[in-house]
């Protein structure tokens, strides 16, 4: 298990401001990263996601959703309130972090490293809306990148290859 990706030192808080260890708690691991909205028509993927995580975390599969309202104000409220909504809606037990945002001139630097690690469709480096999905491997790599109409179990033959 190496803790020397870039991906380890990004500095990140949960859902309540608290700092968000990612070695310690993803290390080793595969990760899914999701930019989430709770107000979004892909909302329900939660559901999906909460699936491959419970499926999947004994395994070594940690999914993290990070709420971000730059697409259609889809996500207004605080993290916090993200999280219930998904926990309460959705059943989803995974972290939630912080509220981010993923583009422009105060991009979070984990969506800085993410995009940095793997541009989208035609090259582009933008998260292009909510529940874009980005696959870590067990070494803190961007090895997939995932646009919002892909479902969470579009993504398990990828994820399974990983584990």
């Amino acid at each position: 298990m190496t803790k020397t990706s870039p991906f380890y030192s990004i500095q990140i808080n949960d859902m309540r401001g608290k700092p968000y260890d990612l070695a310690a708690n993803c290390a080793g691991k595969v990760v899914l990263i999701v930019n989430v909205a709770s107000k979004c028509g892909f909302t329900p993927q939660y559901k999906g996601l909460q699936g491959l995580y419970e499926k999947y975390k004994d395994q070594g599969l940690i999914v993290i959703g990070v709420p971000c309202n730059q697409f259609g104000g889809q996500e207004p409220g605080s993290a916090e309130e993200a999280a219930q909504t998904c926990e309460l809606r959705f059943g989803a037990q995974f972290p939630v972090l912080e509220k981010v945002e993923v583009n422009g001139d105060n991009t979070h630097p984990l969506y800085q490293f993410l995009k940095g690690q793997k541009s989208g469709l035609f090259g582009m480096t933008r998260v292009k809306w909510n529940f874009e999905k980005f696959l870590l491997n067990r070494e803190g790599e961007v090895v997939e990148r995932f646009g919002s109409i892909t479902t969470p179990d579009g993504l398990e033959p990828k994820i399974k290859a990983l584990l």
